[in-house]
């Protein structure tokens, strides 16, 4: 009995100080987003400029040139937002400034990976988001969500390709959409085909799912609903709240992507927020949000209905803040970690599934996804493994990289937690423009099908085999 209470205040304790320091962090970056923005309108007020008509023409010469690119599309993870949110805040750290044409679509932060990758679709091509009326039926959401009126790259197929590069369940959501495109998912979008994506990289991608989310509250024999008293059960209870009451001006700061459950009190009343809350209703009553997705059961699934196409190219950074001390995996400093991830980075590290659990995979193994970033275990980030082990190549080095060929999965592991690339730039330092720097140098010069795209007052360069490329960083 006495053993019992001692876990069970233990538990209760983490749960205080993990809710404590995620809220807290969370309103720091809402604050330097108001204060940011606040601080950009008044210097806009204070000093308009004034632009010279010489430079308005050069301006438009060059416009010219940088849509001729194929865009290089940087898609957000868990609680990201793109551009427009947060205000001036760039989740990317500024790295979209980097290349001459660059999206950043605003996806749901905490949708699942399948909406996300529907609403992605038509971000590029234009038009009403739609989710499928099977799946909107079974999930129990409208059918029908945001419009686009204009797409970001109307003209995208196979002819006029595109980069992505998706950070954390961003790398995911874009695997989930080449397998809507080469299965034909859109309606009437007939034509569309795997040959759409040039190519993936990942940052901290979330291929093989994380046991952080059974510390978060995920129940570890399903993988798909929570345990009673968790931190995920806080968040679902903020998150039901703030959809609910639906300020207009803090969405348009910040909006979790629940739109099409219409969980709003303009729609559903008194009534539709107590069946929200007492998981009734929903979308984590459905369990069509991005956490069951990224439990290792929910991404197996994922998993075993997505393939790695002949004609991608495919990059992989996976991160690790551990380190291995005779024979035990523990954190690698305390500086070089977020205040955020320190205590998870720990936990991940030491965590064991239960013995009274059948394991989410036939040969398993704790030891194996020890090694993590505080947010995704370190084997889950190289490259899809789970169920089935794609092709992959491990470069531990830039004099290792040979020449590149499609359908394979190149990946290195860089020492980092998991936010180390995004947000803040500076903490990141000289290694943040490493790491972007290497990725655009690598979507403008040396990955292409026919001839490689030149970049503004460059001249092409000569015909490349569509199959052979260089790794360049």
């Amino acid at each position: 009995m006495i053993k019992l209470w001692m876990v069970t205040s233990l538990q209760l304790a983490e749960l205080f100080v993990s809710s404590l320091v995620h809220l807290l962090y969370g309103f720091y970056i809402f604050s330097s987003a108001v204060a940011g923005d606040i601080s950009q309108t008044l210097n806009d007020y204070l000093f308009k400029s004034n632009v010279d008509f010489n430079d308005v023409g050069e301006i438009g010469q060059n416009q010219s040139i940088v849509e001729g690119l194929p865009p290089i599309v940087l898609v957000h993870g868990i609680f990201g937002f793109g551009k427009g949110r947060l205000g001036g805040l760039s989740y990317f750290g500024g790295a979209e400034k980097k290349d001459e044409r660059v999206l950043v679509p605003d996806l749901g932060s905490l949708t699942s990976i399948y909406d996300r990758a529907r609403e992605l679709f038509y971000y590029l091509k234009g038009g009403v988001v739609d989710f499928g009326e099977e799946h909107s039926e079974a999930c129990g959401h409208s059918r029908f969500g945001r419009r686009y009126e204009e797409g970001q790259y109307p003209e995208w197929d196979e002819d006029h390709p595109i980069h992505f590069v998706g950070h954390s369940a961003g790398a995911q959501v874009v695997r989930v959409l080449q397998q809507m495109l080469a299965d034909k998912a859109f309606e009437g979008f007939e034509e569309t085909s795997e040959d759409w994506v040039l190519s993936v990289t990942s940052l901290s991608g979330a291929f093989n799912g994380t046991t952080r989310t059974y510390l978060d509250g995920m129940r570890t024999d399903d993988g798909v609903s929570m345990k009673p008293i968790c931190l995920l059960q806080l968040c679902r209870i903020g998150v039901i709240m703030y959809d609910w009451l639906d300020i207009s001006w803090l969405k348009t700061y910040y909006n979790f992507g629940f739109d099409h459950f219409n969980i709003s009190w303009k729609k559903s009343g008194v009534r539709g927020l107590v069946d929200c809350l007492m998981g009734n209703a929903g979308p984590f009553a459905s369990g069509d949000w991005i956490l069951p997705d990224l439990t290792i059961q929910g991404s197996t699934s994922i998993n075993s209905n997505l393939q790695t196409f002949p004609n991608t190219y495919y990059f992989s950074y996976a991160t690790k803040r551990t380190r291995r001390v005779m024979g035990m995996t523990i954190p690698s400093g305390v500086l070089g970690i977020h205040p955020m991830l320190f205590l998870r980075v720990f936990q991940m590290s030491q965590w064991k599934f239960p013995q009274d659990v059948s394991p989410p995979y036939k040969g398993y193994r704790d030891e194996d996804w020890q090694e993590n970033d505080g947010a995704l275990n370190t084997i889950s980030m190289t490259h899809p493994r789970l169920p089935v082990e794609h092709p992959s190549r491990f470069i531990r080095s830039d004099s290792e990289c040979q020449t590149l060929q499609p359908g394979i999965w190149y990946y290195k592991i860089v020492e980092a937690d998991h936010i180390m690339f995004i947000v803040n730039r500076e903490r990141a330092g000289v290694q943040f423009d490493l790491i972007y720097d290497s990725i655009f140098q690598r979507c403008r010069k040396h990955v292409f099908r026919k001839i490689p795209q030149s970049l503004p007052n460059q001249s092409p360069s000569p015909r490349s085999s569509p199959r052979k490329n260089n790794f360049v960083h």
